[in-house]
């Protein structure tokens, strides 16, 4: 097994997606991981606590960017306009291989109840950064709780999108447009 080659942790992830989706969670062992993506035990170990973490590879990334897309949205932003622009930040990140895993990684995800669980835990967690960030600019708190949650509900919806769709190889105009799919909606809650 390569020891050192580099694109471990994309591999470890991409293995694990895999094989979530063939044989379920709870049959996937780290060592079958370790053992797809071309590395060792101990190689897993250096970049994921469990096979639990796998699915949350790049959360804290994503916080960050979110958070820094808002905090330099310009200062006249609406809270909703930070948050697309912390969303098409985030977006700019995603590539190829989060297309790709999309459809799989839901598949896993919905066969699972620990995974399910895991991921309303991210997106507690993005919520939060999101409200957060808005809270650091001067949005008062239950705005900025509710444009967080419509933040999340945008990305997860714009994600969802992108990943099934073909040509558009860029994430934000799914995102930003569900965002503002969102808004309207929010005009006939009355």
């Amino acid at each position: 097994m390569a020891r050192w080659e580099p694109g471990a942790r994309e591999r470890l992830v991409v293995a694990a997606v895999d094989l979530f989706a063939e044989q379920g969670y709870d049959a996937t062992t780290v060592a079958q991981i370790a053992e797809r993506a071309g590395v060792t035990k101990s190689t897993f170990f250096r970049h994921f606590p469990d096979k639990r973490e796998l699915l949350v590879a790049g959360q804290e990334t994503l916080r960050t960017l979110l958070a820094e897309g808002i905090a330099e949205a310009p200062a006249t932003a609406s809270p909703l306009e930070a948050v697309a622009a912390g969303l098409e930040r985030a977006s700019s990140t995603m590539g190829p291989l989060n297309r790709e895993l999309g459809p799989r990684l839901k598949a896993a995800v919905a066969a699972s109840t620990e995974l399910q669980e895991r991921d309303a835990l991210k997106t507690v967690s993005l919520a939060a950064a999101i409200t957060d960030a808005l809270v650091a600019r001067g949005v008062p708190d239950p705005i900025a709780a509710l444009a967080g949650e419509l933040g999340v509900l945008a990305f997860k919806r714009g994600y969802a999108q992108w990943s099934e769709t073909e040509g558009e190889t860029d994430l934000a105009p799914y995102t930003l447009a569900a965002l503002q799919e969102l808004r309207a909606a929010t005009v006939s809650l009355g």
